[in-house]
């Protein structure tokens, strides 16, 4: 078979996959992300070996994260985000300083080294804010208070994750400059604010302008071009994509044919998004997880996760109310993509031993499992459907 029929197999597979494991679960009355993971663990190379690893599945699955961000922008009222901005701020700077001084803190007490220890720390900053959205899209919640602060807080959280993940890597390399590192900063914060105020103000005139260019469909041919062009920009000056992807969804929000283009995107959403999910599961080496040489160590760092932004997070929103600060809590905890890239910066650089890196990773799955469960008892308990 060729390497077009290959791929072509391992789509196959992965997307029949998710769609029975997200069925199931459903079923089940679990978020379906819970099972698409789970499933993707079950068919990737450490188990049955159904799929393997490959560049062009890794880029599909970036490219259905960015489209689920994008989809979440377009859910998310920007005037009612910028309401809740303070709180926002304030949740993802707790959420990035408390989980960052425990994992070093408890790495420093055993002894490792500095540049492990703050690789570490590092792993446990970042929300991964595709798992949180997912699930509170699928329980119909994005509209809420407590959402919109979780989506703007993990938001800022990646802005400032990558900010700690460029000093640390510096450290690492022994190239740390602390120009470098606020000119960075300076950029993410400029990008942000730009996009928000002049693209609110650009994105009716502009979408305006497009049907009388006689453009089939334009506003899926508008939203698709902002979504690609600003994860495009976000990449170039470091960010993630997916904040890109986000912030055009806002301003894409804005114009009057939102619902629209929301209409169109669906089935873009249905078919990507789940691989992406899959693909990330499938990375997750289970034997090594499961070892008695990784797992008890692994849960620490969980519950140290766990622990770092339900305190730091929920104590930073604790005046919304208790039961708004502890949703928070909650929602902000899963690291899932974000853990599992910044530990393959460091074992990559040879800075981290591959028990420490199969100890994030578990951090990173369980945190990503056992929080939409949580959410769902939390924010509804309506039937979740994908």
């Amino acid at each position: 078979m060729d390497n077009t029929g290959k791929i072509l197999l391992d789509l196959f597979v992965i997307f029949s996959v998710a769609k029975v494991a997200g069925g199931v679960f459903n079923r089940l009355r679990q978020p379906a992300v819970v099972g698409e993971i789970l499933a993707g663990m079950v068919i990737g190379p450490s188990v049955l070996g159904l799929i393997g690893h490959s560049g062009f599945l890794d880029i599909f699955a970036e490219i259905g994260v960015v489209f689920l961000l994008f989809m979440v922008g377009l859910e998310t009222d920007i005037t009612e985000l910028l309401r809740v901005g303070k709180v926002a701020l304030g949740v993802a700077m707790a959420g990035v300083l408390v989980p960052f001084c425990l994992g070093w803190g408890l790495m420093a007490g055993l002894h490792k080294p500095l540049v492990e220890a703050l690789f570490v720390a590092t792993a446990l900053v970042a929300t991964s804010v595709g798992i949180t959205a997912r699930v509170l899209a699928d329980l119909g919640q994005l509209g809420s208070r407590a959402a919109r602060v979780i989506l703007g807080a993990a938001v800022a959280d990646d802005i400032l994750g990558m900010v700690v993940l460029a000093v640390v890597s510096g450290i690492a390399k022994g190239t740390f400059s602390l120009p470098n590192t606020a000119l960075l900063a300076l950029e993410a914060g400029a990008f942000t604010a730009f996009v928000i105020v002049v693209g609110r103000r650009a994105i009716k005139p502009l979408w305006a302008r497009f049907p009388k260019m006689h453009i089939p469909q334009p506003a899926f041919a508008v939203g698709i071009a902002l979504c690609l062009g600003l994860s495009a920009a976000a990449s170039y000056i470091g960010l993630a994509a997916i904040i890109g992807a986000f912030l055009a969804g806002l301003v894409s929000a804005e114009a009057e044919e939102a619902a629209q283009l929301r209409r169109r995107m669906e089935p873009i959403y249905d078919f990507l998004v789940p691989i992406f999910f899959i693909i990330m599961g499938s990375r997750v080496d289970v034997p090594r997880l499961i070892s008695m040489e990784v797992l008890p160590f692994g849960l620490l760092i969980t519950a140290l996760a766990l622990a770092g932004k339900f305190v730091g997070c929920g104590l930073a929103a604790w005046g919304l109310g208790r039961r708004e600060a502890v949703t928070i809590g909650v929602g902000m905890a899963p690291r899932g993509e974000v853990g599992i890239v910044v530990a393959m910066v460091g074992l990559s650089r040879g800075v981290i031993s591959v028990d420490i890196f199969s100890v994030v990773v578990m951090m990173s799955v369980l945190t990503t499992l056992v929080t939409p469960p949580l959410l769902k008892v939390l924010l509804g308990r309506r039937e979740v459907v994908i």
